[in-house]
């Protein structure tokens, strides 16, 4: 990540000095960044490490608990000398001594104790012996591994058969993403419409897998599909008029420094970032007020159309209070540390509005809501009208 970071800052570096000695109207954009591209692009692609995991089995040096009270601490540096076994890859069994800098200035240390596991990034030499060892940051993937199979876990066992489906959703759900979309939009493809597809299949998946392929599905994806495209149409003209940008936050930034990457467009993928974040509570809204409208006409079937849209509006309101907190909740709790950082240096509510991250976390937020409301009233028409369990044609 570090190297990463170092190969970004000299992109930035280059972007902003060496790519100025020729004229603009001489050049084409391909010309200006060609070379520059591939040259990152080979060096990404094949980088000159390997990551691998290693466990500490010895500690030789630990000065990290000292008490130093007459050192600054802006000079306060402390090592460890740590004696790690490589787990993975070529070189896996080998033993290494490495040393751990700490500088206790810094709020985020990384200190060891024996039996803890990291990763490092490994060098080797032309002859294929390792050359040279970073640590990279701690090995935490297994505790993250273990709390998803315990989430999937309870899933089936609460949820019996039908949690075993929301696992299957959910698992199609992060491949589409991963495997499909994001590619694609890597790839230059157009981010909304990418988003709209994939939004538009795990949508279709899912409820057919957890409900069936009835008029309620069908109600219930139209409901979604409906509620996810006004939320984007929301944030787009929002964007436009409010003149966001997309590159609000470092990691959109720094994605916008990786030359192969130059023709990305942001402010699709940051609808298309709305599109994903309000899918989930909108396919909640909208199957869950298909459900009750199919109920209530299970039990009367003679209801009519306009009586029926009543009673589906009422459970949609009913479920509209706590979930347009949920989308709302969601985004201010990613948002803690910043909102935070903003109270401890007295930064002003007009500083706040103003800036294009906050405004676009606005936005997404906002937007995301008025499309979970939208799906009520869009869902109980379409399961008041043609989405009927039966034809029953009382008005």
């Amino acid at each position: 990540m570090r190297h990463q970071l170092l190969i970004l800052s000299c992109i930035m570096l280059l972007a902003f000095t060496g790519c100025t000695a020729l004229k603009n109207d001489d050049i084409t954009e391909d010309k200006k960044y060609g070379n520059l591209a591939e040259y990152y692009e080979e060096d990404m692609a094949e980088p000159e490490y390997d990551v691998v995991k290693a466990k500490v089995i010895r500690i030789d040096l630990d000065d990290t608990k000292e008490e130093r009270p007459d050192i600054m601490i802006q000079q306060d540096i402390r090592y460890q000398h740590l004696y790690i076994q490589i787990l993975e890859g070529d070189h896996k069994g080998e033993e290494y001594t490495v040393r751990n800098t700490v500088e206790m200035v810094n709020p985020y240390r990384l200190i060891f104790d024996v039996g803890d596991k990291m990763y490092i990034y490994l060098f080797e030499t032309d002859e294929g012996k390792v050359g040279n060892i970073h640590i990279y940051e701690r090995s935490r993937d297994g505790a993250i591994l273990w709390l998803v199979i315990a989430y999937l876990g309870i899933l089936v066992l609460v949820g019996g058969f039908k949690g075993f489906k929301a696992v299957v959703t959910l698992t199609f759900t992060v491949l589409m993403i991963g495997l499909v979309m994001l590619p694609l939009i890597l790839n230059g493809f157009n981010p909304l419409l990418v988003t709209v597809g994939v939004v538009s299949v795990t949508t279709t998946f899912s409820l057919i897998v957890i409900s069936g392929w009835n008029k309620k599905t069908r109600t219930a994806i139209l409901g979604t599909i409906g509620g996810v495209l006004v939320a984007a149409c929301v944030a787009g003209i929002v964007s436009q008029v409010a003149m966001l940008t997309g590159l609000g936050d470092d990691q959109a930034q720094m994605l916008a420094y990786i030359p192969q990457n130059r023709h990305l467009d942001f402010k699709g993928i940051l609808l298309a970032g709305i599109i994903v974040g309000a899918l989930g509570a909108v396919m909640d809204v909208a199957l869950s007020v298909a459900s009750a409208m199919w109920e209530i006409e299970e039990h009367s079937p003679k209801i009519s159309t306009k009586q029926l849209i009543r009673s589906g509006m009422n459970v949609g309101k009913d479920i509209m209070g706590s979930m347009s907190n949920t989308l709302i909740l969601a985004y201010v709790g990613g948002s803690i540390h910043l909102l935070l950082l903003f109270i401890a240096y007295n930064v002003s509510i007009a500083e706040i509005l103003n800036m294009d991250m906050i405004a676009s976390e606005i936005v997404r937020a906002v937007a995301g809501s008025i499309g979970l409301i939208s799906a009520i009233p869009l869902t109980t028409w379409i399961g008041g009208t043609f989405g009927r369990k039966s034809k029953t044609k009382n008005k």
